[in-house]
């Protein structure tokens, strides 16, 4: 539909009509310390939580309640706001633009993508920024508030396993990848042949380290496809049953071999278990590198030019250790020929873990780059652990954790706003 451009008349009674109007837009709400929230801003929120409530098919409670309840939430974001702005707390752009890019990532788009579609929403992407900002402050204000206090003792632990342990009563749940390699009804012999020798080879490369999620956007003919081919959180009863007998023989990281169906050949990978606890399995990694800093002297281009030289002096038979012990500008595994021993996952910054993951062993990979320069990467040897006994262990402390620092937000929340100057206008509301 064109829209339609009006003309106003600049009359007096035009003017005193708008001010009255802007008057009313603005009006205070509250006052919060030495701040304000205004009318037209808790409208906003609360037009973003209706919307919320609408989209979940929820009891819409009324409009006085709902006011005052985003009204209260609003009071107690811009107080934590206030205090982390007088700690010094701040959000760089880079920060938040990789915050920005990673949700676009979880959601399967690049940024200019994700960025159309909130747009597309009636979503303004400036408005986006600014919740995630919000978001990281307050989550970095509670961390030095909050969580430098808690701490959990092993008796903890121990007495929490020993009386309320509750893990792995659930049902087993699974999270899966899929890739179809589509076959017709009506195909031939030789046409099921080439799916097959198709599937095949997808399943050599992913077992390799080719990214699942990629290759299920590229290749799988399946409906979930432009999702990476996430299959979500499943039970066994859930689990088509064609896939339930391998499922339930693998571990995670594993890829099943192709399985045929009348639609096809399916490739089925299990991204992550929880539940069952009985077997925790992890893979560790024997790594070494050899690491150039960047400073005034050294750029970027300058310390890839001089990896790529050390890679060729690698490829003419030179030792690894030998050139990392004369090279390496990280001292500490340096005089180990570079070694970092065994990791696992997490251990390591998450460009170098990504790296690492995608080389065979014995492979030296490409320059990569983390906040700590460039490195070349070669992983020695790979293996599988069971620590079961220890993940358990670890998922109880999280779960201690996690319930302190609640109670204890809770609380601190609470004292917060009862010490605060906050004036609400009730007529208002």
């Amino acid at each position: 539909m064109k829209r339609l451009i009006v003309p106003v008349l600049l009359c007096s009674s035009f003017f005193s009509s708008y001010a009255a109007h802007a008057e009313v837009l603005d009006k205070i709400i509250a006052v919060v310390e030495d701040d304000v929230i205004l009318d037209r801003e808790l409208e906003r929120e609360a037009a973003a939580v209706r919307q919320r409530i609408e989209a979940s098919n929820a009891a819409m409670p009324p409009s006085f309640i709902l006011r005052k309840q985003v009204l209260e939430r609003m009071i107690v974001d811009k107080l934590q706001r206030q205090l982390a702005e007088r700690a010094g707390i701040t959000v760089g752009e880079e920060m938040l633009n990789s915050q920005a890019a990673e949700i676009a990532q979880r959601n399967n788009m690049d940024l200019p993508e994700f960025r159309s579609e909130l747009e597309r929403q009636g979503i303004s992407y400036q408005s986006f920024l600014d919740n995630i900002r919000n978001e990281i402050i307050i989550s970095q204000l509670r961390g030095r508030e909050i969580g430098g206090r808690i701490k959990v003792t092993d008796k903890e632990v121990e007495h929490y396993m020993e009386t309320q342990d509750k893990i792995g009563e659930e049902a087993t749940q699974y999270h899966l990848g899929h890739i179809l390699i589509a076959v017709q009804e009506a195909a031939s012999a030789k046409e099921i042949q080439k799916a097959r020798a198709k599937a095949d080879g997808l399943v050599e490369k992913l077992r390799a380290g080719e990214d699942f999620t990629e290759a299920a956007m590229t290749y799988s003919d399946g409906d979930n496809a432009l999702k990476g081919g996430d299959l979500g959180w499943r039970s066994m009863g859930d689990i088509p049953t064609m896939f339930a007998e391998e499922v339930g023989k693998m571990k995670p990281g594993d890829i099943a071999d192709p399985i045929r169906s009348p639609s096809g050949f399916h490739i089925v990978k299990l991204l992550e278990q929880k539940g069952a606890l009985d077997h925790h399995m992890v893979t560790k990694t024997k790594v070494r590198h050899i690491l150039i800093k960047t400073n005034e002297l050294i750029d970027d281009a300058e310390a890839r030019k001089r990896l790529l030289a050390l890679k060729e002096r690698l490829a003419n038979g030179e030792d690894f250790a030998a050139l990392a012990r004369a090279h390496s500008d990280d001292k500490g595994s340096a005089i180990k020929g570079g070694g970092l021993d065994w990791v696992g996952p997490g251990d390591l910054v998450k460009p170098f873990e990504e790296a690492m993951t995608k080389l065979s062993v014995n492979e030296v990979s490409e320059p990569v780059q983390t906040q700590f320069g460039w490195h070349l990467i070669q992983v020695l040897d790979r293996e599988n652990k069971d620590n079961s006994a220890e993940f358990k262990k670890n998922l109880v402390r999280d779960a201690i954790r996690k319930r302190k620092i609640e109670e204890e937000t809770e609380l601190w929340v609470r004292r917060l706003r009862d010490e605060a100057f906050v004036e609400i206008y009730q007529d208002r509301l």
